[in-house]
């Protein structure tokens, strides 16, 4: 699998070249031969390359709207696109403008020291043609937001703040009969990079365990550097407390969740993470490095915030004594901020609003 993503990372940026060649050539044959209904106020949008899958946020995303919206590759009136997988030209966008069809981009990450290590400065140059020429940005979170001014520049034009959405009626609690451990859970596609975010948690654990042996980890995703990470469990001797699961697709993500007691992420600055919003609708509460988005979505009832300081240059990782008295105080209060986390994910992330929310921007921009 490691050679095979090697192999990927390689090749992504050629890939990357032609799709965009691709989707710039289709949009230019919109532009000259397509009798097309942009004019149309039903929403057709058309997704500028953006595939559709399983695994991964702009995969996954893309997935939610096209079940509402399909996609319209032709005679579409909305161009939607995400900032994370942009395939289009800021030329080509230019050209069929000049028909008035609004750009939406759907604002996630932008480029920086700490989380990437090619020419990022370049990366937002690119990012920030499209970011400023758009009719109407959303940002995934306020720190989303914070982040694209810093970068990007401040943009003069329409936008607002539009969290991630999760579908509240299939991501549910479920009463877990009673089990010797409590079990604490960690998701996502770990690269080397991000090793911190099982690492800092492992050592959390061992500390922890020396009180309360009644303790089970659970690290489901991709996991990069997976012989580190085992090297690392069997140095603590910790193999009797930790499960895998190895890489899921979101068909097979409720029941995850529905096995643990508690979330985990110690991810530094993270925009807006849906895998968050997921386990809040499962009913978890939230173990997490206080930083990026995260505290916007959690709330002051949902779960416990453990305070770092914000930085651009460098990762900071909360010390393994502040994860396990967090630790400690998730299982303390577990019911009650496990009833908190699935009222707010109720209240605030439910997919339905979403669209809602959606149809109502969809519909101002083709009314001007």
């Amino acid at each position: 699998m490691t050679k095979l993503l090697r192999f990927f990372s390689i090749i992504k940026k050629p890939i990357k070249k032609i799709w965009t060649i691709r989707e710039s050539i289709k949009l230019i044959y919109n532009y000259l031969f397509i009798a097309s209904n942009y004019n149309s106020k039903n929403p057709k949008l058309y997704y500028g390359g953006s595939l559709i899958g399983n695994i991964g946020g702009p995969l996954v995303k893309v997935k939610k709207l096209n079940q509402f919206f399909p996609e319209h590759n032709w005679n579409f009136n909305i161009i939607y696109l995400l900032s994370n997988s942009i395939y289009l030209s800021s030329a080509s966008i230019n050209l069929i403008r000049k028909k008035k069809v609004p750009v939406i981009l759907n604002q996630n990450g932008v480029f920086y020291p700490e989380w990437f290590k090619g020419n990022w400065k370049e990366e937002n140059h690119k990012m920030s043609k499209i970011y400023h020429s758009a009719d109407y940005v959303l940002w995934q979170s306020n720190f989303c937001k914070k982040a694209s001014e810093k970068f990007l520049g401040n943009r003069i034009g329409n936008g607002e703040i539009l969290y991630n959405a999760v579908d509240t009626s299939i991501f549910t609690p479920k009463n877990r009969s009673k089990n010797k451990f409590f079990t604490f859970l960690i998701t996502g596609n770990i690269r080397k990079i991000s090793n911190y975010r099982i690492i800092s948690v492992l050592y959390a654990l061992k500390n922890f365990i020396s009180e309360n042996y009644n303790i089970q980890l659970i690290i489901a995703g991709f996991i990069e550097d997976r012989k580190y990470i085992n090297l690392k469990i069997k140095q603590l001797n910790l193999e009797n407390h930790i499960k895998f699961y190895e890489e899921y697709s979101q068909r097979d993500a409720p029941k995850i969740y529905q096995e643990a007691d508690a979330y985990i992420t110690m991810t530094f600055q993270d925009n807006c993470p849906t895998a968050v919003l997921e386990a809040m609708a499962s009913g978890l509460p939230i173990l997490y490095s206080s930083s990026g988005g995260i505290p916007e979505l959690v709330g002051e009832e949902s779960g416990i915030g453990i305070n770092v300081e914000e930085n651009w240059d460098q990762t900071m990782v909360p010390n393994d004594s502040t994860i396990a008295n967090g630790m400690k105080e998730i299982i303390d209060k577990k019911n009650i901020m496990s009833q908190a986390s699935r009222i707010r994910a109720v209240e605030f992330f439910d997919i339905k609003k979403w669209i809602v929310r959606h149809i109502n921007i969809f519909e101002k921009l083709l009314d001007q």
